[in-house]
Order: C-alpha cells, then sequence, then structure tokens
C-alpha cells in the first residue's frame, strides 16, 4: 500500500462514495453525492453532515500540491455547497 490517504478514500466503510467524486466538475454535484452517501451510510461515527465535510477536508488536506488549482476550489465550492444542503452557516464573509 503506497499512501494509507488513498486507501481510506477508496475503502472507507464510514461512506461508499461515488467512483470519481472528487474529479467532478460540478460542486452541487459532488455536494449532493457525498451528503447522499452519508444519509446512507449506517457505518458513520458522526452526523451526516460531519461525515460529509470531513471526508470532503479529508480529500482536500491530503491531495496537497499535485491537486489542479481549478479542482481545489470546486472542492472548496462544494463545502459551501454542503453547508447550504444542511442549513448550516457559510464561512464566507
Amino acid at each position: 500500500m503506497r499512501k494509507w490517504s488513498g486507501q481510506v478514500t477508496r475503502r472507507s466503510h464510514a461512506l461508499v462514495l461515488e467512483a470519481g467524486v472528487f474529479s467532478w466538475k460540478d460542486a452541487a454535484r459532488i455536494a449532493r453525492s457525498l451528503r447522499h452517501s452519508a444519509e446512507s451510510s449506517s457505518a458513520r461515527k458522526s452526523s451526516p453532515y460531519h461525515s460529509a465535510m470531513s471526508m470532503l477536508s479529508f480529500y482536500i488536506n491530503r491531495a496537497g500540491r499535485p491537486l489542479d488549482s481549478r479542482q481545489r476550489t470546486v472542492l472548496e465550492q462544494a463545502k459551501q455547497e454542503l453547508r447550504r444542503l444542511y442549513g448550516k452557516p457559510s464561512t464566507l464573509r
């Protein structure tokens, strides 16, 4: 196993992710997919919102510099969309 973080993303038992979800170009679609995965999971240890946001943040943080800046922007927008879907306050002012 080359990188443990890649294994977590591919084989997390807490959330079953759609293939390629973090490579999609539509932030709203990513957020909806993560929400669906989190709400469908019976193995998660926290709320659906926190599970979805944690997986998204984990991916962004572990991808590091190789993550294309445009895709990083899409993923950051997906965070905002997740907040909107769950009725959480935005962190943008």
